[in-house]
């Protein structure tokens, strides 16, 4: 009888945390053990290791991050905390089994796009230095797996980690949005993401593999596609561009080439919209 590996989420609150641990069917023979920050404060270096012990999981998932760039931006040691020294504690612990980490498009600086997984990195912002080190600190794990994603759309527990959640709800508050025409993505549903990275664990994938949407859209036609679908954001999105913007540097294109991921997954990653359509 095949035993069943039991696989530690983290982040399991959050957008993708939560799709991986409670949103789509595990692959035969894995069983998730979900952990939002209530059940493990991962900051808390002694309650980690003793909680690993006590569960010897076969693998880890590790989805939770200090995730809002401006937030990072504000308390950058707070996110080197979070994203960095949590997930190099984990890592450490994990040394002799599966580590995946979810990691972002945002290494890179965004000048040319269609990013592959070798290309060289540059960070922008303290959130995106920190994914940076924290892929780093993993890469230490002789069977890693960095997944890097882009925009995720989904459904949350809190209701505000998918940016379609952020969008609906200015929306509906009456809010005007003015989303960049010149900042490209390549957005896909958390699910989606969710799937590929159980589907990676499940092959025995290593490395740094990218799991985005097949659309590069900008955040005004992402705008405009969830306005198609939502009465509440029609005349709500107008067109902004990148030079206006005065906060922390923006990488003006990030997308990604999912070649690698395609060869490994048993199923196709779609385009954004025909996500949308096909799922109402």
């Amino acid at each position: 009888m095949e035993t069943t590996k039991r696989c530690w989420v983290t982040g399991a609150a959050g957008l993708i945390g939560h799709a991986a641990a409670h949103a789509v069917p595990l692959p035969p023979g894995w069983a998730a053990v979900p952990l939002a920050r209530g059940d493990l404060e991962l900051a808390d270096g002694p309650a980690v290791a003793a909680r690993f012990r006590a569960d010897r999981p076969d693998a880890i998932l590790h989805c939770a991050a200090m995730s809002r760039s401006p937030d990072c931006q504000r308390d950058p040691v707070l996110a080197r905390s979070w994203n960095v020294e949590a997930t190099r504690r984990l890592a450490g612990l994990a040394a002799d089994i599966p580590f995946a980490l979810l990691s972002t498009d945002l290494v890179f600086d965004g000048k040319k796009g269609n990013y592959r997984e070798d290309d060289a990195v540059g960070p922008l912002s303290v959130y995106a230095e920190t994914k940076v080190e924290a892929e780093a600190a993993v890469r230490q794990n002789p069977r890693h797996l960095v997944v890097r994603t882009s925009l995720n759309h989904g459904h949350s527990p809190t209701g505000n980690r998918g940016f379609n959640e952020e969008i609906l709800a200015a929306w509906r508050a009456g809010r005007s949005l003015r989303l960049f025409a010149d900042e490209f993505r390549n957005p896909i549903a958390a699910v989606v993401t969710a799937r590929a990275v159980w589907e990676l664990l499940a092959r025995g994938a290593s490395g740094i593999v990218h799991v985005a949407g097949t659309e590069k859209l900008s955040r005004w036609e992402i705008g405009m596609a969830l306005a198609a679908r939502h009465p509440e954001g029609r005349g709500l999105v107008e067109a902004g561009r990148l030079s206006e913007y005065q906060g922390a540097p923006r990488a003006p294109d990030t997308t990604l080439d999912c070649t690698r991921a395609r060869a490994w997954l048993g199923f196709p990653l779609p385009g954004y919209r025909e996500w949308l359509a096909g799922n109402p």
